[in-house]
């Protein structure tokens, strides 16, 4: 596909049913994330963190690489494709074995008896999961968004429905693991459903190049797996399942709404930006035009998530899980800071260079480790404070290789992130003295509703008084991409 009008239609309609379906996922997500946070207990979820810090981990390396390269590469033959598809079936079932090994050694290493039942069952995951890896990457390479994101939303809404089932009948942590498993397994048997492949035996020789771009990329998950948990490992390790279960809720609450805005973009943008591999400027305009667009959704989220993190911690959770209110104020600016990158690693792996993505994130896996565990000695905050002070640092080299890969000015990227910014600091300003005003007369409920609403409105406000001209081209696109008349402007 061409870039111009015709893909310009097709991204605003994946993004679209994005939207959609991540809207009504992420409403059920809260709702069923505060019912099952009510009805469960720090050490729960401590204990099923413990286990995630290596079941994400087998998770990166069983779909990270193969998925990216059949999305990646245009030329990829029937036969390639089959092979490719036989490899993710073994990698699948190596794992799944290699994880039950592995689980005594890790409930020992945890001093968590319990954690080695759960690991043994949550290992069928990843042989259910090598069954649509394939499948998966096909659909978004013909840009089948619609189809993926429907898959998407019922598979959610089925493991939160176990999770809340179980739950309710006190199968404690077991509800979390049994909800993911079921979860895997639906999402698998629809992609099979609406896209199936056959298998071929593979012949390595035939993929080389195929073969080092998704090493590469695996490595690089692999990589990113290691500096994105290690907080978690560091808070298990040193500080416990108790604490461990209370950043993790913070982590959730921080990171899991803003995750799930910049996955409408990051979950469609590879197949685009693949499609469009050699037009620089396309890249460029594609790059900054959706940096505008997330930022002004995400970066005011996170910022007022921190400023009510305690109003909202202690009235819908309750003061039993008021240890996660500092990390998630913490880990909240972490978040805003992070959103507006995700888009740079996706489109560098997207157009070739994952070799240099890959030496990024290992970079990050030596220095955010060494980062968690000095933080660590003031606890779970200190932990959560590595995150807002090291890691926008170490984002610097791969700013400057996206900068020169694609010829942009740092003055134009500044200026796409600017109305988001500037309206933000204004918006903040706002709830600071509203909360102040309204803290010492009302109830919780009421005053943490106002001073939502109140922020918000200040946000628009802002937006509309001092970036009137971009807010008026973001609605002329989404107008101009819905009657499918021009190209997005620049």
């Amino acid at each position: 596909m061409t870039a111009g009008n015709s893909l310009d239609r097709s991204m605003a309609r994946a993004l679209a049913w994005n939207t959609a379906a991540k809207s009504l996922t992420q409403a059920f997500s809260w709702l069923s994330t505060i019912v099952v946070a009510r009805l469960l207990t720090p050490y729960d979820y401590g204990l099923v963190g413990m286990a995630g810090v290596y079941l994400t981990f087998a998770t990166v390396v069983s779909q990270a690489g193969i998925g990216n390269t059949v999305v990646y590469a245009r030329d990829l033959k029937r036969r390639q494709i089959a092979e490719l598809n036989t490899v993710s079936i073994i990698v699948g079932l190596f794992l799944t074995t290699f994880t039950c090994a592995l689980a005594a050694p890790l409930a020992r290493f945890f001093s968590s008896p319990p954690l080695r039942a759960v690991i043994l069952v949550a290992s069928i995951t990843y042989s259910i999961d090598a069954f649509q890896v394939v499948p998966k990457a096909l659909l978004q390479k013909e840009l089948r968004f619609k189809l993926l994101s429907t898959i998407e939303t019922t598979r959610f809404f089925c493991q939160a429905l176990c999770c809340v089932t179980l739950a309710l009948l006190q199968f404690r942590y077991w509800s979390l693991v049994l909800g993911s498993i079921t979860g895997s397994l639906i999402n698998s048997l629809l992609t099979l459903y609406w896209m199936r492949h056959e298998f071929a035996k593979p012949h390595l020789a035939g993929l080389r190049q195929e073969v080092r771009y998704a090493r590469r990329v695996m490595f690089s998950g692999i990589a990113g797996y290691v500096y994105a948990n290690a907080d978690f490992a560091v808070a298990g390790r040193v500080l416990g399942p108790v604490q461990l279960g209370a950043y993790s809720i913070g982590w959730g609450i921080a990171s899991v709404p803003v995750d799930k805005i910049s996955s409408l973009f990051t979950g469609v943008t590879p197949a685009f930006f693949s499609a469009i591999q050699n037009n620089k400027p396309e890249l460029r305009r594609y790059l900054l035009r959706l940096t505008e667009a997330l930022s002004l959704v995400t970066i005011p989220a996170s910022i007022g998530l921190a400023l009510v993190a305690d109003s909202l911690v202690l009235l819908l959770l309750g003061p039993k899980w008021k240890d996660a209110i500092g990390p998630l104020r913490l880990l909240s600016v972490f978040v805003a800071v992070r959103s507006v990158a995700t888009l740079l690693s996706t489109l560098l792996t997207s157009i070739g260079e994952a070799r240099f993505v890959m030496w990024f994130t290992t970079r990050l896996a030596v220095v955010m480790p060494i980062a968690f565990f000095a933080g660590s000695h003031w606890g779970i905050n200190g932990i959560a404070t590595a995150w807002m002070t090291v890691y926008p640092v170490m984002l610097i080299p791969l700013y400057i290789q996206t900068f020169t890969r694609l010829e942009i000015q740092l003055k134009d990227y500044l200026s796409a992130i600017m109305p988001a910014l500037s309206a933000t600091a204004i918006m903040a300003i706002c709830i600071l003295a509203s909360r102040f005003v309204f803290s010492p007369t009302m109830r919780p409920l009421p005053n943490l509703l106002l001073t939502v609403i109140a922020g918000a409105a200040t946000y628009v406000g802002a937006l509309l008084v001092f970036h009137r001209d971009r807010v008026a081209r973001l609605f002329r696109n989404m107008k101009s991409l819905r009657k499918g008349d021009v190209p997005i402007e620049v």
